[in-house]
């Protein structure tokens, strides 16, 4: 899919104009949806460009909310594991101040990925509302169809549930100009919201794609993710279930080496269930270019601004920015001779690698004197996966991995009384790739073990802080910083005052 992502971004904006009675011309170059949801590829199209939207969460632009990888800050930066720099993040008050869990209504991350979120919603449901009217699909297009918009649709929803708390729920296009808000929705009302959706993706997708459509949510992906969310939703019966099918019957395995499953050459590997697909390169891969939330978007391939955040700042080759940090309370959280830190980041020892040069890895490049190396490093200087700037990087992010879930499984296992020798069994799997022996933690703390090596597997990706929320963790990890209002974001301050009162704020914000 990674050359496709970029069709049909401009249907976001299909509105008709008309300037009187007698004059109501359409533009030639104009797409409207009346002309447009005709064939399979014009269907397809509008699906990737609903794809597009989850690129966007990192993305960058000067022409929107002055964006700045916000969804990284949201996720990764206000965790334990990860610092913002003082030193070169300073250009960025907003990183410094949710590193130090400063969150307010008003700032951009929140309005930055809750467009996205809702943009991405927004696109699935134009696909969903115009499957039944006058096209060339047939009736297993449209299963399919639908079945891949709904799963898009549940997963943008389940992200705006994990960060929002009572997001609304956005089942159809709205088209009254005059009433295009929406209320709160109980989280009851979200979860079987979202999983009735997956349940539809499930039982309509197909179990694969073929090599042209790489990257296409499958059934066995929406399976996987009505286990995750049922985990979320503590209800762990229904988690087990669905985790069994996979792991028993599941395409999925563990990639042997660790650092294998992060490498470019690798994407799409046998433990990705999920994957964002970037595309590139191309002669304009301008970090401010390549998400569609920019007007120059048609000049460019989607990519990732990873490298150009988190790489090493501070005078260290390639003039990247190394705004954020892993901390060393993480590299404390590693036990001694766990392979996968030396893939995680970089310390005192390592040699750095960029697309310009290598050489020995220098501490002062970082106030915490470590840079994260998770999907970059020696694996990854392959030329394409670059833009001819060095600004944009086009390695797929593995959001979902096969590891993820067997630790999901063991979680759903212990929590909800299930069979514990199996729970430890998802564990061990996981450890023995590290290199690590079997856990020795007792029955009694099973649960904490499966939390340690949550944190150290999934370090440096997108979950961590959603795992301290749920799991509680927040005043153990943060001390008198925290507040019980942080479990949830703040909601947009721009969107509760549009909605008119509508939109109910979170407590404290």
């Amino acid at each position: 899919m990674k050359a496709k992502i970029l069709i049909l971004t401009a249907i976001l904006s299909l509105v008709t104009f008309s300037c009187s009675d007698e004059l109501d011309l359409q533009p030639l170059d104009s797409i409207t949806v009346e002309s447009f949801y005709k064939t399979r590829g014009d269907f397809d199209g509008a699906m990737f460009a609903a794809y597009s939207s989850i690129q966007d969460f990192w993305g960058t632009s000067t022409e929107t909310l002055s964006e700045r990888g916000e969804f990284w800050k949201l996720s990764m930066v206000i965790t334990d594991d990860v610092a913002a720099d003082p030193v070169t993040a300073a250009g960025d008050q907003i990183s410094l101040d949710i590193d130090n869990l400063q969150l307010r209504a008003a700032d951009t991350p929140y309005a930055a990925v809750y467009t996205q979120i809702y943009e991405g919603i927004y696109r699935t449901n134009l696909v969903l509302g115009n499957l039944d009217a006058e096209n060339e699909l047939t009736a297993e297009d449209k299963t399919v169809l639908e079945a891949e918009a709904k799963f898009l649709r549940a997963w943008f929803h389940f992200q705006a549930l994990k960060m929002f708390g009572t997001p609304p729920i956005a089942d159809k296009v709205l088209t009254d100009i005059n009433d295009l808000a929406l209320p709160n929705a109980t989280q009851e009302a979200l979860y079987d919201f979202i999983l009735a959706d997956f349940n539809t993706a499930a039982s309509g997708l197909p179990e694969s794609w073929d090599s042209s459509n790489t990257g296409r949510a499958t059934s066995w992906a929406a399976k996987s993710f009505i286990g995750k969310v049922n985990v979320f939703r503590e209800d762990y019966q229904a988690a087990i279930t669905a985790f069994e099918d996979v792991v028993n019957n599941g395409p999925y395995s563990l990639v042997p080496s660790y650092e294998d499953v992060f490498a470019f050459t690798n994407e799409n590997n046998s433990e990705s269930i999920f994957e964002v697909q970037y595309g590139g390169p191309q002669s304009d891969d301008n970090l401010w270019v390549f998400d569609d939330t920019h007007s120059e978007n048609f000049k460019a391939s989607q990519g990732t601004g990873r490298g150009w955040y988190w790489d090493a700042g501070n005078g260290a080759p390639g003039g990247k920015l190394g705004w954020w940090a892993p901390t060393q309370d993480l590299v404390d959280a590693f036990e001694e001779g766990d392979e996968r830190l030396s893939t995680i980041l970089y310390q005192d020892g390592d040699t750095y690698f960029t697309t310009f040069t290598s050489l020995p890895y220098d501490i002062t490049w970082s106030s915490t004197n470590y840079t994260l190396k998770k999907y970059r490093g020696e694996v990854n200087i392959d030329p394409a996966n670059h833009a001819p700037n060095q600004q944009a990087d086009f390695n797929n992010e593995r959001w979902f991995r096969f590891a993820e879930l067997k630790l999901l499984y063991a979680e759903a296992l212990i929590l909800g009384g299930g069979d514990l020798g199996l729970a430890r069994t998802q564990i061990d799997d996981i450890r023995q790739r590290a290199g690590l022996a079997p856990t020795t933690a007792a029955d009694g703390d099973l649960l904490m073990a499966m939390m340690q090596e949550k944190r150290v597997e999934l370090a440096l990706e997108p979950h961590r802080w959603f795992d301290i929320v749920r799991w509680n963790l927040g005043a153990t990890i943060f001390g008198s910083a925290w507040n019980d209002n942080y479990n949830v974001f703040p909601f947009p301050q721009s969107e509760v005052d549009r909605s008119g009162g509508l939109l109910t704020q979170n407590p404290g914000y």
